[in-house]
């Protein structure tokens, strides 16, 4: 099949500008973003590790793990059907169905599907916007990924404590003014922060995300890694972003 093959109406296929790999994706949609790229730069497990994305979209954290990790396999689940089927399509399109198996379900059902204890590293992009806080986007679907209107913050660590061995890690990216509340469902669930980094627009401006590893068990005690920027003073992106971008960035 050609590239071509797999496009549905108002879908566009985009180069991911790495490993050769491309991605399906529809404007009208929600498109990933910088925060799924330092999401898959930051998340890290022993070579050959089952991983499972919850809430993947259009597939994009298992594309771009995958592609510095030959030996690891993906599960991914997604809620909205056609964004589910984006994903596969995406997987197909790169012929890494042997690797990544995309499932199109409710995250929720997910420990009961899989097991509990089952996989050694799980990443999550969840929504950001809190329930009953902004004004949901009128379109469902980029309301659904930007907003807890399927799922909430408690319940996606929840989920991704049950489907964690002991020891595995739980990597995930979030609002940075929302980081005490998240630090605090982790613990609660067992899922000890380890590992913390900031993201700022540029020096000199509030941090407005932060990306966080946790791990199953793990003894207190967390390691707050530089900030990233990323742009610099004079509106550019960042050294750093830009290395981060084309594979050239070791993992803090």
């Amino acid at each position: 099949m050609t590239p071509q093959n797999y496009l549905r109406e108002g879908e566009r296929i985009d180069d991911l500008q790495t490993a050769g790999l491309r991605i399906l994706q529809h404007p009208a949609r929600f498109l990933f973003g910088t925060d799924s790229v330092l999401l898959a730069h930051f998340a890290h497990a022993p070579k050959g590790s089952s991983w499972m994305d919850l809430g993947t979209g259009t597939g994009i954290l298992p594309l771009l793990i995958l592609a510095r990790r030959p030996l690891d396999r993906f599960d991914a689940v997604e809620i909205q059907k056609a964004a589910a089927d984006m994903a596969a399509r995406s997987v197909a399109l790169n012929g890494l169905g042997e690797r990544i198996a995309v499932h199109p379900m409710d995250m929720l059902d997910a420990p009961a599907f899989f097991g509990h204890g089952r996989f050694d590293a799980v990443v999550c992009n969840p929504p950001y916007g809190k329930r009953g806080g902004s004004l949901h986007n009128p379109n469902l679907a980029i309301a659904i990924a930007r907003h807890e209107v399927a799922i909430t913050l408690p319940q996606v660590v929840s989920v991704a404590g049950k489907l964690l061995k002991n020891g595995g890690g739980f990597f995930l990216t979030h609002q940075a003014e929302r980081f005490f509340e998240l630090a605090a469902l982790l613990q609660a669930e067992k899922l000890e922060p380890k590992r913390v980094r900031l993201l700022h627009p540029a020096p000199g401006r509030p941090a407005h995300l932060v990306l966080v590893e946790s791990v199953k068990l793990a003894k207190g005690g967390a390691s707050f890694l530089p900030p990233l920027f990323i742009h610099d003073a004079s509106g550019q992106v960042s050294e750093e972003m830009r290395a981060i971008y084309a594979g050239e960035h070791d993992i803090l």
